[in-house]
């Protein structure tokens, strides 16, 4: 699904949302309406298309049900009141908060010709890191990072991120990101995000043993569940994630990069599974 700053319309938004929704879990129209407050199971599906309208009191309830948080919260209200509004002077200033949230918040999508992005740690922090140290050469930028890194890998990160367009160097030599939050298409890039999600897990491990619990926050619980119960908290893990992005991208005066790790993943099979497996076993 496209960033939110992509959308001026939000019937359409809510569309893209609830079909992401149903393709990835088990998700209905009903449901939809059921976490956003409304009686009506057809309400929404009605807004979808464009037959109905959201209000100011119902756009507060889909900011809640589609987990919006930060920068999005604003944007989505904007685009309501714009898409609602019927005055060439209320709607134009709506649109120009819109496009304003949408140049400070724009998010790079990444595609297939940049999968050199996802190769590893180095790229992502190297993008955070050199913007915070202006005028800094390679080998200083080098030094900051916790994990090795040479000074030729900081130059060869810096002169792909310029090339790519990740970053932009200034006439004085300080470099600047060009967007604030850099995501993957789902298409043709999952391999490679899941070839850096599994160094960064590793890395996130070793965290244990190499700092103390006042500089890194490792915990887990285990729990059993059942689909419906699955999806709530997958849903839940999803709102977390843009609530940490929103807080992230608000943040002045930056000081250290941070990666943050969330899993969510089986460590039984189904109990159903198990019967099945009895009942072929007896059969034969």
């Amino acid at each position: 699904m496209k960033p939110i700053v992509e959308y001026q319309d939000y019937h359409l938004l809510i569309k893209d949302y609830y079909e992401e929704r149903k393709r990835t879990s088990y998700f209905s129209w009903r449901e939809f309406a059921k976490v956003a407050g409304f009686s009506s199971p057809t309400y929404l599906r009605l807004v979808s298309e464009g037959k109905s309208n959201l209000s100011r009191v119902t756009m507060d309830r889909m900011v809640n049900a589609m987990g919006l948080a930060g920068y999005e919260v604003d944007y989505f209200k904007a685009m309501v009141n714009y898409g609602n509004a019927k005055e060439g002077e209320r709607k134009a200033a709506y649109l120009k908060e819109m496009q304003k949230i949408a140049l400070e918040y724009k998010v790079r999508v990444v595609d297939k010709e940049a999968v050199e992005y996802f190769d590893g740690w180095k790229n992502p922090v190297v993008r955070e890191l050199a913007p915070m140290m202006p005028g800094a050469t390679p080998g200083q930028i080098a030094k900051m990072c916790c994990n090795d890194i040479s000074a030729a890998e900081v130059a060869s990160s810096l002169e792909f991120l310029t090339k790519a367009g990740f970053l932009k160097k200034n006439t004085d030599g300080a470099y600047r990101q060009t967007e604030k939050n850099v995501t993957a298409s789902r298409e043709g890039m999952a391999y490679a995000v899941h070839a850096m999600q599994r160094k960064m897990m590793g890395l996130a491990m070793e965290s244990i043993d190499r700092f103390g619990p006042q500089d890194r926050n490792v915990s887990g619980v285990t729990f059993a569940v059942n689909r419906e119960c699955y999806e709530r908290i997958a849903q839940e893990v999803d709102a977390f994630r843009k609530k940490i992005i929103a807080i992230v991208s608000d943040a002045e005066d930056a000081d250290q990069i941070y990666r943050l790790n969330v899993q969510l993943f089986p460590m039984t099979w189904k109990l159903n599974n198990l019967e099945d497996a009895k009942n072929e076993k007896e059969s034969v």
